[in-house]
C-alpha cells in the first residue's frame, strides 16, 4: 500500500487505502461523532487502523470541510472541531503525522491526476452543494499560499449586476460577512432564491428536473446561472484554468454541464474562449484518494 486518505464529512468518516496504482484496496466507515473528543478518537482510531492494515508505516490525509487557521485551530461549520487544533490533536491520539486538507482541495487534487481533468496543466475544481468551494491544480500539485484561503469561491461578492437587476436581498453568511455568492448559488442559496423570486418552496432538485416546463422553475435557474455564470467567468479571470471540474450534490442535475457551459459563455468578454466545464469522475473515492496523494506528495517532499 502506498497510501491512506480520510474523507471526513458531517455524518461520515471513511479511510481509505491505495496501493502504488492508486485502486482502493481497503476502507472503512465511521459515524462522525458530535463531541470533540470523540471526534479526535475516532480520525486517530482511522489512522491506527489504516497503519495495521498497510503492516508498516505510510503517508496518511486527511480531507475535511473547512479552514485551519495561522494558529493551527480549525475553523469549520460541520465539525465540532473549530477553534481546536485538530489536525495536531489527531496527530498526537494517533501517534503519527497526518496531512490536513480541505476536502474541496482534496478534490480538485484527485480530479486533477486521476479523474475529468487528467492530461489538463491547470485544473480548478468548483464544488456545488451545501456550500461553495474549490480548489487549484497547477501540474498535478494543489496551488497553496500563506492565507490557505485560496478556493473559497463562495465566499466571493455576489455579482452586484445579478442581484440588482432581479432585485434579490442581500444575505448574511455563515462565515460572517454579507452578499456572498454562496448565498445565492449553493443548494440552500437556490432554494432561497426560488422563494426570493417566485414565493416557491422548490428544493434544487425540483428546479432542475422542472426546468423546462415550469415558468416559475424556469425563471430562477436562469438566474441561478447568470449568478454562476459571473462565478465562473471570476474563476476565469483570474487563473485561466485549462478546466473547471464540477462536483458536488448540485452537479447531478441532469444538463448541468451544457447550460453551465452556455453561461460562462455568455458572460465571457465577446471574442474570447472559455475552458471547457467537466464533470467529476472520481465519486465517493475522490476526497480520500485526493488526501492521500496529498500526504504522500508531502511525504516525498520533505
Amino acid at each position: 500500500m502506498i497510501a491512506a486518505g480520510i474523507d471526513l464529512g458531517g455524518t461520515k468518516s471513511e479511510v481509505q487505502l491505495f496501493d502504488s496504482d492508486w485502486t482502493q484496496v481497503a476502507s472503512r466507515r465511521d459515524d462522525t461523532p458530535k463531541d470533540y473528543a470523540a471526534l479526535v478518537e475516532c480520525v486517530a482510531d482511522q489512522v491506527r487502523w489504516a497503519l495495521d492494515q498497510a503492516g508498516a508505516p505510510l503517508p496518511v490525509g486527511v480531507g475535511a470541510a473547512g479552514l485551519v487557521d495561522a494558529k493551527g485551530n480549525a475553523f469549520t461549520a460541520n465539525l465540532v472541531a473549530s477553534g481546536h487544533p485538530f489536525p495536531a490533536d489527531i496527530a498526537k491520539a494517533s501517534g503519527h503525522a497526518v496531512t490536513y486538507v480541505n476536502d474541496c482541495r482534496a478534490l480538485a487534487l484527485s480530479e486533477a491526476v486521476f479523474g475529468a481533468g487528467r492530461g489538463h496543466r491547470t485544473v480548478m475544481s468548483l464544488i456545488l452543494g451545501t456550500g461553495i468551494g474549490g480548489g487549484v491544480v497547477v501540474d498535478g500539485s494543489l496551488h497553496t499560499g500563506p492565507t490557505g484561503t485560496g478556493g473559497e469561491y463562495g465566499h466571493s461578492p455576489a455579482a452586484a449586476a445579478v442581484v440588482a437587476r432581479h432585485g434579490l436581498p442581500i444575505h448574511s453568511c455563515g462565515c460572517g460577512r454579507q452578499g456572498c455568492v454562496e448565498t445565492y448559488v449553493a443548494g440552500p442559496g437556490l432554494c432561497r432564491m426560488a422563494k426570493d423570486l417566485c414565493e416557491q418552496a422548490y428544493d434544487p432538485e425540483e428546479i432542475g428536473r422542472h426546468r423546462h416546463n415550469d415558468e416559475e422553475a424556469a425563471r430562477v435557474w436562469a438566474v441561478w446561472l447568470e449568478m454562476m455564470g459571473e462565478l465562473m467567468l471570476t474563476m476565469v479571470q483570474t487563473v485561466d484554468p485549462d478546466c473547471i471540474v464540477i462536483a458536488g450534490g448540485l452537479s447531478r442535475i441532469e444538463g448541468l454541464v451544457s447550460d453551465l457551459t452556455e453561461a460562462l459563455a455568455a458572460a465571457q468578454i465577446k471574442g474570447f474562449d472559455t475552458p471547457p466545464i467537466l464533470l467529476a469522475e472520481g465519486g465517493d473515492a475522490s476526497g480520500a484518494r485526493g488526501a492521500a496523494f496529498a500526504a504522500l506528495q508531502e511525504a516525498q517532499s520533505g
